[in-house]
C-alpha cells in the first residue's frame, strides 16, 4: 500500500524505551492504529521494529515515520544514519523520514541536508520525505530549496495550551500537512479546568476533548501512552465533534507554553532558541 496522506491519527513513541516501546506499538497496532512515529533521538527504533513485526500487522498496512537526528545532517552522514535506522526498524523503507531539527546554527546549510533527504526518497529509502521543528521562514526556505519535491508534513508541538497558531497556518498555506506532537501536554490537559468541564458535559475524557480539538485544527494528533484503555480512547477521540463554542473555550487556554523544553530534558533540543521560538513542540504526552 502507498500511502498518499497521513492516517489521521498515529502512535508516539517518545520516552518510550525497552519492552514499553514494543508493547505499546504492538497493542496500538491491534487496536486499529496504521501510523506509528519514532526517531533516531528516541533510541527506541530497534523495539518500534520489533512491536511492528511482531503485531501480525502487514508492514505494507502500517504508516512508519522516523527522524534524522541533528548530528547526523551532513550529506554523507544522513544517508548512512537513515540505513541504520531501516536496519534497526527491520525494514527496508519507512513511508517518511523527517528532519528532527533544522541544523544548529546552520552549521550544515539546508540545501545539503534536504539535497541527501531528496536523494534517500530518490534511493527508495523513504516514501516520503518532510521536517520537523520548523519556523515560518525555515519552510520557505526548505520549500524553495525542494521545488517540486513534496514537504509531507511539518511536525512541531500543538495543544491547547501551544495552539503554534502562526506555524500550522503558515504550513496549511503552503499546502503542508502538520503533525501535532505532545497533544496532551505531557499529561497537563487532564488537569484543566475548562478541558474538564467540557469532558464531563460530553462523557469524554480531557485527552479525548484535546485530541478532537488539535485534530479540528487539521492537525495530525500523534498521542503516546503505553496503556491499552488509554491508546483506545486516544484513538476514538478522531470521532468527536466539538461545538464551536467549545473550541472556542478551548482556544482561549492558548498561553504560549512549551513542554518541548521539558519532554527533552534528557535529550536537549539542539538549541534552546529553536524551542523558545514557538516552532515546535507523551506514557500518556
Amino acid at each position: 500500500m502507498s500511502f498518499s496522506a497521513l492516517p489521521k491519527i498515529g502512535m508516539g513513541t517518545f520516552r518510550l524505551k525497552g519492552n514499553d516501546a514494543r508493547d505499546a506499538v504492538k497493542s496500538a497496532l491491534s487496536l486499529g492504529y496504521r501510523h506509528i512515529d519514532t526517531a533516531q533521538m528516541y533510541g527506541n527504533e530497534a523495539e518500534v521494529g520489533d512491536g511492528i513485526t511482531s503485531s501480525g500487522i502487514p508492514r505494507r498496512e502500517i504508516f512508519l515515520t522516523t527522524k534524522i537526528w541533528h548530528d547526523q545532517l551532513h550529506a554523507s552522514d544522513l544517508i548512512n544514519s537513515l540505513h541504520d535506522s531501516l536496519a534497526r526498524l527491520k525494514t527496508d523503507h519507512v513511508d517518511l523520514a523527517l528532519i528532527h531539527w533544522p541544523s544548529p546554527g546552520d552549521e550544515v546549510p539546508m540545501k545539503e541536508y534536504l539535497g541527501a533527504l531528496r536523494d534517500a526518497q530518490r534511493e527508495g529509502l523513504a516514501e516520503h520525505i518532510g521536517i520537523s521543528n520548523f519556523t515560518c521562514a525555515q519552510m520557505d526556505e526548505a520549500k524553495a530549496i525542494l521545488g517540486d519535491t513534496p514537504i509531507f508534513t511539518n511536525q512541531v508541538e500543538v495543544h491547547p495550551f501551544l495552539a503554534n497558531r502562526k506555524v500550522v497556518e503558515h504550513a496549511q498555506k503552503l499546502g503542508i500537512t502538520v503533525t501535532g506532537y505532545m497533544p496532551l501536554a505531557v499529561g497537563k490537559v487532564m488537569e484543566n479546568e475548562t478541558l474538564q468541564r467540557i469532558a464531563a458535559e460530553r462523557n469524554l475524557t480531557p485527552a479525548q476533548v484535546a485530541i478532537a480539538w488539535v485534530a479540528s485544527r487539521g492537525v495530525v494528533p500523534i498521542p503516546s501512552s503505553t496503556r491499552p484503555g488509554h491508546q483506545k480512547a486516544n484513538l476514538e477521540a478522531l470521532e468527536v465533534e466539538l461545538s464551536e463554542e467549545e473550541i472556542r473555550a478551548i482556544d482561549e487556554l492558548d498561553r504560549n507554553e512549551l513542554c518541548a523544553v521539558l519532554g527533552l530534558s534528557q535529550n536537549p533540543a539542539p538549541t534552546s532558541k529553536s524551542v523558545a521560538t514557538g516552532v515546535t513542540s507523551n506514557h500518556q504526552v
